[in-house]
């Protein structure tokens, strides 16, 4: 059964057009083609890349942070109480108001006491701004060098200035070793970030995202496959174009530049915008759509290729109806919040409670400290 479904799997008409085999990609003639085998060194790679991480945030991101003086804002932590704990953790962190009532009671505290302690507890398990940080300088880090290897590897050809070349001569065309560590790197990256994503700092988009990491992953992959390495190689520079932008902006905005901070933003939005918006549907897309029809008819993979092509495009328009709205607020002077991580809870008569009680000192700081509810990119 299992043979059954490798034979089904590899069918050359679900990969290659017709009357194409996988012998005819074959390494001869000292030509080298892509194999799927290549990708099993991803997976270690993946890891590896874990570990890289590691030692990056802990070495690297945690001195920056220092360096760069990112604060975190003052939480008051909620009191131990076995009845709030166990429904929090087994029910809901955001009870009803009939719930809270009921809570009440069965804790001995005031109606108020109880969403007192709901905010606090649920400010508790929101990411350190450290955290966010540490996670922002790795993905900035990486990416910028991944753009920058990424040009250096498409710059130079053809199919870079003439989009007609990405099809010349498919579906026999030579991989490159540029080419092979490219994918490879990128590859193992985005297996990384889906491997790490349950610990990472959990975001609005958490489902977009994980969409957005298997579609790529799917991507990179079938485009190693099918011999679309050209195409490949131009889709993974034009998305690493922009990244490393919203990166930098984060890390900025959590050492509370907002300046620079804005600044930044206003140029990854434009960016972002001529990338993804019109760069890679009526450039790209058009690219993979129209021109192999000129050299072989459609096949499963050709179809295959640019659905999920549709599938990023469609997330795109999602992220750029938020990147939009908050260039907006910025260029209006508005305050800005983070349109995709939930904001810090605060309750100003509870402040004002704390400060008669303590003076202008609660818990021995400055009460109203850094508050980082301003959050643009995160």
């Amino acid at each position: 059964m299992f043979q059954t479904l490798y034979s089904y799997f590899w069918w050359e008409r679900l990969w290659l057009p017709a009357n194409l085999t996988w012998a005819d990609l074959e390494d001869r003639d000292g030509r080298v083609y892509a194999k799927a085998s290549d990708l099993y060194i991803t997976l270690p790679l993946a890891f590896l890349f874990l570990i890289v991480r590691h030692l990056f945030e802990t070495y690297v991101a945690t001195p920056l942070a220092g360096l760069l003086n990112v604060k975190e804002r003052i939480r008051l932590k909620a009191s131990p109480n076995p009845v709030l704990e166990k429904f929090y953790a087994a029910t809901s962190k955001h009870p009803k108001q009939a719930e809270v009532e009921l809570l009440s009671r069965q804790s001995g505290c005031s109606v108020r006491q109880v969403e007192r302690w709901f905010r606090r507890r649920r400010n508790q398990d929101r990411p350190s701004l450290l955290k966010k940080f540490r996670e922002a300088s790795w993905r900035f880090t990486f990416y910028l060098l991944a753009f920058l290897a990424g040009m250096a590897v498409i710059v130079d050809k053809p199919w870079f200035y003439d989009l007609r070349e990405v099809w010349k001569g498919y579906p026999i065309q030579s991989m490159l070793p540029s080419q092979y560590w490219y994918y490879m790197i990128e590859l193992s990256f985005y297996w990384s970030l889906l491997f790490s994503i349950a610990s990472d700092v959990k975001r609005k988009d958490f489902k977009e995202q994980i969409i957005h990491h298997v579609a790529t992953i799917i991507l990179i992959s079938f485009s190693w496959f099918a011999n679309y390495i050209r195409a490949g190689t131009l889709i993974m520079a034009l998305h690493d174009s922009s990244d490393y932008l919203l990166e930098s902006a984060k890390m900025f905005n959590y050492a509370g530049w907002r300046g620079t901070c804005n600044n930044i933003f206003i140029v990854f939005a434009a960016v972002f915008i001529v990338t993804r918006l019109l760069i890679l549907p009526f450039w790209i897309m058009h690219c993979t759509v129209v021109y192999p029809l000129d050299l072989y008819p459609a096949f499963f993979g050709y179809y295959f290729f640019n659905a999920m092509m549709l599938v990023l495009q469609a997330l795109h328009i999602f992220w750029a109806f938020l990147i939009i709205r908050m260039a907006h607020k910025f260029i209006t002077g508005k305050v800005v919040e983070d349109e995709r991580s939930d904001r810090e809870e605060t309750d100003n008569s509870e402040e004002e409670e704390e400060a008669a009680k303590n003076g202008p000192l609660a818990n021995g700081h400055p009460h109203p400290a850094l508050n980082n509810n301003h959050r643009k990119t995160d």
